[in-house]
């Protein structure tokens, strides 16, 4: 992560922005992000690693896309040479305008309402949107030498990309323009007008939307804790209640694999634990 002189004087130099406040905000599994404030106006900065420069302009074309068809979303704002983002010691750094409102609550019915809705709006929206940098989504690599990290995580690994594996062959899915990480904090609610809508669009790939679902999910605390974000997807979004039904636990379990995939190859043994609890309560 760049330390506070290094992102604002990348944030100075490229985009002319002098914050007065930089608030970071909640980890998430894709990229680091930040709340920004400046005489012009409020922000959000985002930071990728550097292979996932692409991917993340995909995510930034995807959001002037949605704006395109009134859907709200933060504006990508270029930098001074016109780029969408600029690579620094840490990774690739992009700035979106920040949409007015409050970040959803996850753990509230009403919120997950919203939560489930927009992003069954977005998808039904990407549905044959195309970019360059759109990446098809990858499974971990069963091999991998850092899934020696534990006894138990390439036994976890290979079974979940073996079971995903066969629900890609072996069912009908519905693909499309993945988020990858659709927390309920990248979804923002404006109480004045009663409009919600996604901040970025992250580091965009290309899946089975079902996919995205299961990283929302893993975000509420599971299957038990999600009923509202369901219903508020099934309403708005493209995917068929049986299709969900059928990949919703298959790919919850990989999402929880690909964690911990990401926690291993990073050392993070926070994390690697908190995707092991995850995995051993489901069923």
């Amino acid at each position: 992560m760049p330390d506070d002189e290094l992102l604002r004087s990348t944030l100075r130099e490229q985009w002319h922005l002098v914050p007065s406040k930089i608030t970071e905000r909640p980890k998430s599994v894709m990229s680091r992000g930040w709340d920004v404030t400046a005489a012009t106006g409020r922000y959000v900065a985002r930071l990728a690693e550097s292979g996932a420069r692409q991917p993340m302009e995909a995510g930034l074309v995807a959001a002037e896309h949605l704006r395109l068809r009134r859907i709200d979303a933060g504006e990508p704002i270029r930098t001074l040479a016109g780029a969408l983002t600029v690579e620094t010691a840490e990774g690739a750094l992009a700035v979106q305008r920040r949409l007015p409102g409050r970040h959803l609550d996850g753990r509230d019915p009403v919120d997950q309402q919203w939560w489930g809705e927009r992003l069954g709006v977005v998808h039904k929206a990407l549905q044959g949107f195309r970019h360059a940098g759109l990446r098809p989504w990858q499974l971990p690599d069963p091999d991998a030498p850092h899934l020696d990290a534990e006894p138990w995580l390439r036994g976890t690994v290979t079974a979940a990309v073996a079971a995903a594996t066969r629900l890609t062959v072996t069912d009908q899915l519905t693909y499309g323009t993945l988020h990858g990480d659709p927390g309920a904090d990248v979804f923002v609610l404006d109480p004045d007008t009663g409009r919600s809508g996604l901040l970025h669009c992250g580091a965009c790939g290309t899946g089975p939307l079902v996919y995205d679902v299961a990283a929302a999910v893993a975000y509420a605390g599971g299957p038990d804790h999600a009923a509202e974000l369901l219903d508020g997807y099934l309403a708005a979004g493209p995917v068929r209640h049986d299709e969900l039904d059928a990949a919703l636990p298959v790919l919850l379990r990989l999402r929880w694999a690909v964690q911990a995939d990401r926690a291993a190859r990073r050392g993070c043994a926070n994390a690697l634990d908190a995707a092991r609890v995850a995995l051993e309560s489901m069923p």
